[in-house]
């Protein structure tokens, strides 16, 4: 399996942007999907965005959709997430994961393999 390590999280104001990237290794990047999910305190984890092998379909939560992007480079072995107009609600970890099975709609437990987490923290 791939593991996965994330990375660009911090402490923002309302309004800010950040990347988040999420770096594989261990097994061919471009045959997984990839999704980046988000757990606040005392809340279940949360699909936010997920990317098809190509690149090609995303899919996002409405909460995030104008706001976020999700995309990937499969020569670097990185997902990103474009975060732009950040909010005080977007405050989580953040974890990136992959699965092999084909199809940007998935419920987490299709997901194969999770990062560590990154936290974010957007301040009003």
């Amino acid at each position: 399996q791939v593991q996965l390590v994330e990375s660009g999280g911090g402490l923002v104001q309302a309004g800010d942007s950040l990347r988040l990237s999420c770096a594989a290794s261990g097994d061919t990047f471009s045959r997984y999907e990839m999704g980046w999910f988000r757990q606040a305190p005392g809340k279940e984890r949360d699909f936010v965005a997920a990317v098809s092998w190509t690149g090609s379909s995303t899919y996002y939560t409405d909460s995030v959709k104008g706001r976020f992007s999700i995309s990937r480079d499969n020569a670097k072995n990185t997902v990103y997430l474009q975060m732009n107009s950040l909010k005080p609600e977007d405050t989580a970890v953040y974890y990136c994961a992959a699965k092999r099975k084909r199809g940007v709609v998935a419920p987490p437990y299709e997901y194969d393999s999770w990062g560590q987490g990154t936290q974010v923290t957007v301040s009003s």
